[in-house]
């Protein structure tokens, strides 16, 4: 089975510490952390730091830069000094720039800053200005940095049109790892931007559950690829409040799904 990890968005309520707290004790083998600039602070990376020590747990990443018209925001490059001091393997970024340009110039000063501590990886959706798959990887050929990866997403890469053989088009050196969930299918009119965003923050399912090709795009990405389970849904955070026994189902539900394809 790959690597399981838990994506910070099925916990918008959390703190980073229960962020923590749930995944270990669910027995993840990574954690996801949430950044808020205007909350987070220096206790708080020795805090975060101080329990992925005492539980064990890595982090697969920590999210989000929004990449936005307009200058660099220095909040990006303190989220990256960020995840490098809690050892987080990934940044995930997405940008509402509509100037690819610009995003180039952006993503590259963030992946001059990782070096080789951090990857930084650009993530597409209809949802923003990176819209597809053929997008994305042509950001990331421009830019040409080998802290930069590329991240897909179950639910943006079926809405946006995506197809297998892209995925298995994508150089495999670009991939650190995978956000699954399930849904519907068909399901948000991809035309309808407020739609396409409620479903992704919403209307997702745990994996099996719905109707996307969720098998054939693991099939065509590297062996072993660690996967985020990103199940975020308005169904599961009301049928779960209790964060440590939501993090326990969405677990669960997942290793079942992957145990029944022999993984």
């Amino acid at each position: 089975m790959p690597p399981l990890c838990m994506a910070s968005g099925i916990m918008p309520e959390a703190t980073p510490l229960q962020l923590v707290e749930a995944a270990a004790r669910a027995g993840f083998d990574y954690g996801g952390m949430w950044f808020e600039a205007a909350d987070w602070t220096d206790a708080t990376t020795r805090q975060v730091k101080a329990a992925l020590r005492d539980t064990g747990l890595p982090l697969i990443d920590i999210e989000v830069v929004w990449i936005k018209p307009g200058p660099p925001d220095p909040d990006h490059l303190r989220l990256v000094d960020v995840g490098m001091e809690l050892g987080a393997r990934n940044v995930l970024c997405v940008s509402s720039d509509p100037d690819d340009g610009a995003t180039r110039d952006k993503l590259a000063m963030l992946a001059e800053r990782a070096g080789d501590a951090i990857r930084i990886n650009l993530e597409f959706g209809l949802f923003t200005e990176v819209k597809t798959i053929a997008q994305a990887s042509a950001i990331l050929r421009a830019i040409d940095h080998p802290a930069m990866g590329l991240l897909i997403d179950a639910l943006h890469w079926r809405r946006s049109g995506g197809t297998v053989a892209e995925v298995a088009a994508v150089p495999p050196g670009w991939l650190s790892y995978v956000q699954l969930c399930d849904a519907p299918d068909p399901g948000a009119d991809p035309a309808d931007a407020d739609a396409i965003l409620t479903e992704a923050i919403d209307g997702r399912v745990a994996l099996g559950a719905g109707g996307l090709p969720i098998g054939g795009l693991l099939d065509a990405m590297p062996q072993g690829l660690s996967v985020a389970v990103e199940e975020r849904s308005i169904a599961l955070r009301e049928g779960w409040p209790d964060l440590n026994e939501r993090a326990a189902r969405m677990l669960a539900t997942t290793r079942a799904w992957m145990a029944g394809r022999g993984l």
